[in-house]
Parts: C-alpha cells; structure tokens; sequence
C-alpha cells in the first residue's frame, strides 16, 4: 500500500493504492470495479464531505492515471481521513480499514416516510471503507461468504465501542485471494473466515 495526493475540490487530497504484481481474485461491493473477478489494483480515495461525483468510474479512471495504474481495478471512496488507515493481521490474513463515522446508520432503519418510501436524501460520504487480503485459493462461493464475514466483524467492533448503529450508508468492502482455487468455506467460523473476522474486527476497532 502506497499514500499519494492529489489537488480536488480546492484542497489536496490524499489517496491510497495498493498496486499488485499480477492480476489477483477480487470480491468487492465498491461502486466503481466492484464485483467478482481479476482485478490488479485498489485504490481508496479520501473525498470532501459535500461530495456529489456520481462518475465514480470516471473519477477512478482519473485517479489511476494519476499513478500509472493500468487493467483493471476497484476504487473507493471516503470522507474519513484515509491517512489514517488501520492494519490488523491474523495468521496470514491482513485487513486495512479507513473509518469514518460522521453518518453511523442502522441497516434495518424505518422508512423515512417521504413520498417515495424511501430516504429521499442521498447517503453523505462518511465510509467505512475495508480491504483484506487472504493467502489462500478461495472459490466464489468462499469469496462471495468472505464479504459477509467481514462485514459481521465491522458490526460487532461498531457495537462493541458503542457505535450506533451497523455501519454508515456507503461502506465498501474488497477482499482479495491469490486465484479462484478449492477452499470452500469463509464463514465466521471456518479456519479461514475466522481469521479474516479476527483481523477485520481489530483494524475496525482500532479505526474507531
């Protein structure tokens, strides 16, 4: 992982970027790159508050061309202060996580009771923002369970330190493995899933 800046919005802006020496098997829930499939970088880009891009892709594009990343890639975006990433390991799994917690939320919130049915006010860039990194062969459907387990794990740190609520409106998750291989399992209580949780969990709380 890499720290760089660029001039936005009237301020300089840091950026992080982890740059890998081949294409690796990525998961993510990020806007821009998201998904399942190869990717060969990750970029997590510190935002304003007031934050209204909805290019998100275009913006990374501009953002990996500013550092001469090439293929594909997933970006994320963040108003935490990216600075200020938290690393945890756990036997062999490293989790890198950026907190910001200015619009903690709960995921089962009540409608808002606009017209719609739904919050008609689009999420702030607050984020909690996660990269992790297994050295094992997941397949999909493991890689598909490493998202949940790392998402339960931020919960849990959030609700050990008295956070309320179960995340903010736009957390992203990415996690990466070698190549789609033959583990099957990453739930929170596989060798594997446990290990990622642990990991998640302390870099999340350390964030916080």
């Amino acid at each position: 992982m890499t720290l760089h800046t660029r001039p936005e919005d009237g301020a300089v802006l840091p950026y992080l970027v982890w740059r890998f020496l081949g294409p690796l098997l990525v998961a993510s829930t990020a806007s821009s790159g998201g998904g399942v499939g190869t990717r060969s970088w990750i970029i997590n880009a510190q935002v304003s508050h007031d934050y209204a891009r909805h290019d998100l892709d275009a913006h990374a594009a501009e953002l990996a061309a500013g550092v001469r990343l090439a293929g594909a890639g997933v970006a994320m975006f963040t108003a935490a202060d990216v600075t200020r990433v938290r690393r945890a390991t756990d036997g062999g799994v490293s989790a890198e996580a950026t907190v910001g917690l200015t619009h903690p939320t709960w995921a089962a919130a009540a409608e808002s009771g606009s017209p719609t049915g739904v919050d008609s006010v689009p999420p702030a860039a607050g984020t909690i923002n996660i990269v992790a990194f297994l050295p094992v062969n997941l397949t999909s459907a493991a890689l598909l369970g490493a998202l949940c387990t790392a998402t339960e794990a931020k919960t849990q740190a959030l609700l050990e330190r008295g956070i309320p609520g179960t995340g903010t409106p736009s957390d992203a998750v990415t996690v990466v493995c070698p190549a789609e291989g033959s583990e099957p399992f990453c739930g929170v209580r596989s060798e594997w899933g446990a290990r990622l949780a642990r990991a998640v969990h302390a870099a999340v709380s350390l964030g916080t």
